[in-house]
């Protein structure tokens, strides 16, 4: 009876996690790319003044290319190791933790000028 009674919130939490994620994973989309459109038409001078100096720049058949990234790197400790088995949930039970490892979080925004003027916009990465 015990177990029962474990079950029925470990089941709805596990439902209801996913569905929590999912609600906010575009969160703020729209306000970036109402923030990139607005930079399109821009001169290049006024968008390093707002941007600061780019990361990295190429010319290329009459274009030029700014990139502006954005990089962190975040340690994730190790998780201990639980697991199940007999009698339920417990330490050192069957299954097992993670180990720690490092996760790099990365957003290239890349602007292409033509004569001199934004034309368009593009961001790559797991961090934008």
């Amino acid at each position: 009876m015990r177990h029962a009674a474990f079950r029925r919130p470990l089941l709805a939490l596990l439902l209801a996690v996913p569905l929590l994620l999912a609600g906010c994973a575009d969160y703020g989309r729209a306000e970036r790319e109402a923030r990139m459109a607005a930079f399109v038409g821009v001169s290049e001078t006024d968008l390093i003044r707002q941007l600061g100096v780019p990361t990295r720049t190429v010319d290329s058949g009459g274009h030029r290319f700014l990139a502006y990234v954005k990089s962190q790197v975040e340690l994730v400790p190790a998780t201990p190791f639980y697991g199940f088995g007999p009698g339920g949930f417990y330490p050192w039970g069957y299954g097992g933790g993670f180990p720690a490892h490092a996760v790099e979080w990365r957003c290239e925004t890349t602007f292409e000028l033509v004569d001199g003027k934004v034309f368009a916009w593009s961001q790559r990465g797991n961090y934008c």
